[in-house]
């Protein structure tokens, strides 16, 4: 089929998804933005040639979803990943190749067999984290076991962030996405491995308690914590002989304390809360905080609603973190059902990325190498963007951009294998990585001998 004739669709919420349309230079492509906000999505559609712009609400609407699919070559899923199982079966009935930025769940990896009776490509992991990572991971490695070496650790961190500049509230973070995701995350459980032992941290938020500081860009105070399961990434990448495996989310400092100031007063939580039921009668934040105390009384003096919290929490750090976030005014809350979902509505208005703001990525590997003549080498990576206050953020560069070289590869033909497809073969990774850097998405390298 000619690229006259060719069509993708791209699903997503319109964060990322500019970036990825700018960077599909093939002006004869036609290109269809659907999306549940059409205002926003004809504001995209104008600045591209080619460009039609549809509404689409894929839950309520899966009837001109499967029509937009059957006409499409390939579909790029930018949706949250809880949905793109859905997208990918539709696909499957359609026998239409897929492209998300997300990781291969559970939910995808069970279709794997069917997407390959249908005859399809479904490419996983290829935005920023997962995807730019793997990229430069496995180039190392790749150079690595050419040249007679072998990989010894692999410490990886990544993270999105405000411009240390506009990183001037508590959390010294911004969203430019719900914040639910990233707080909700902070209660998760993680595996990694470390000198040949498998470490567990359990669910709860226990995790922050694992966060450790980091000084490899010595003009920024970063910390980290271990994310998902580790340990899987010894096969997958191909070093089974690595004793350290740890991949975990970049932060700047402080960030970790004041979420666990937060999960200690229980606003993390996604239980439903009888006082947060939207028909429910108007609250105010303080009486929030007191009913989470167990405080009944909330006609309550500052002072005392203040010391209250410090009793619960673990420090003063914490305690004048939550005031400064106007946790403790008298303002009304939007109810939103659970403690988790009310914070994410009120900080997502709080601190969201104003216009005029840019955001941050950093990626940082520390590979550790042994060589055949006995010598050993860490190897650091780091890959540092910015988002430019006018045009694409740092985030929408580093995922939409890998999403589109891997979606024109798919409609070249360059990635054929059939079913669930991660970018972890030479045969995708080196032309990835060669086109990311032409787009200016650089890494730099520095080792030391030991």
């Amino acid at each position: 089929m000619s690229c006259d004739s060719q069509t993708y669709k791209l699903y997503h919420i319109l964060l990322s998804i500019n970036s990825c349309l700018g960077i599909v230079p093939h002006r004869a492509l036609k290109q269809v933005v659907a999306s549940g906000l059409k205002d926003e999505a004809d504001a995209i559609a104008e600045q591209h040639a080619n460009v039609e712009s549809i509404l689409l609400d894929v839950v309520e609407r899966p009837d001109l979803l499967t029509d937009l699919i059957k006409s499409s070559d390939v579909v790029v899923s930018l949706l949250p990943y809880s949905l793109h199982p859905e997208i990918a079966k539709e696909c499957i009935n359609q026998k239409t190749n897929m492209v998300t930025a997300s990781y291969c769940t559970p939910g995808m990896r069970e279709l794997h067999q069917a997407a390959v009776d249908a005859g399809i490509t479904v490419v996983n992991e290829v935005g920023l984290d997962p995807g730019i990572d793997h990229l430069l991971a496995l180039e190392c490695f790749d150079e690595v076991q050419q040249g007679g070496g072998k990989i010894d650790s692999f410490v990886s961190f990544c993270g999105g962030l405000p411009a240390p500049e506009f990183s001037d509230n508590p959390l010294r973070y911004k969203f430019s996405w719900s914040p639910r995701g990233v707080l909700f995350n902070t209660l998760a459980g993680a595996r990694y491995l470390e000198d040949g032992k498998i470490i567990d941290i359990p669910e709860g938020g226990a995790l922050l308690d694992a966060t450790e500081d980091f000084n490899f860009l010595p003009g920024l105070a970063l910390e980290g914590f271990p994310n998902r399961d580790s340990t899987i990434y010894g096969n997958l990448y191909g070093i089974p002989e690595a004793k350290t495996i740890l991949r975990g989310t970049l932060r700047f400092r402080g960030f970790a304390d004041v979420v666990k100031g937060l999960q200690k007063l229980g606003l993390i939580s996604a239980k439903e809360h009888p006082m947060l039921h939207p028909r429910g009668p108007d609250i105010t934040w303080i009486q929030l905080i007191c009913n989470l105390l167990g405080q009944l009384d909330s006609n309550i003096f500052p002072d005392n609603l203040r010391a209250l919290v410090a009793e619960r929490v673990d420090n003063e750090e914490q305690v004048a973190a939550i005031e400064t976030l106007g946790l403790l005014q008298d303002d009304p809350v939007v109810k939103a059902g659970t403690p988790l979902d009310t914070l994410s509505h009120f900080l997502a208005k709080k601190l969201s990325i104003k216009s005029g703001e840019r955001d941050m990525i950093i990626l940082r590997h520390e590979i550790g190498i042994s060589w055949s003549d006995t010598s050993r080498e860490l190897r650091g990576i780091n890959l540092v963007c910015y988002g430019d206050a006018s045009g694409y953020s740092a985030m929408a560069k580093t995922v939409g951009y890998p999403a589109a070289i891997a979606t024109r590869m798919v409609l070249d033909g360059e990635i054929q294998g059939l079913g669930m497809v991660l970018p972890f073969t030479r045969e995708i990774f080196k032309p990835m990585i060669s086109r990311l850097r032409n787009e200016g998405i650089n890494a730099s390298e520095k080792s030391t001998f030991l």
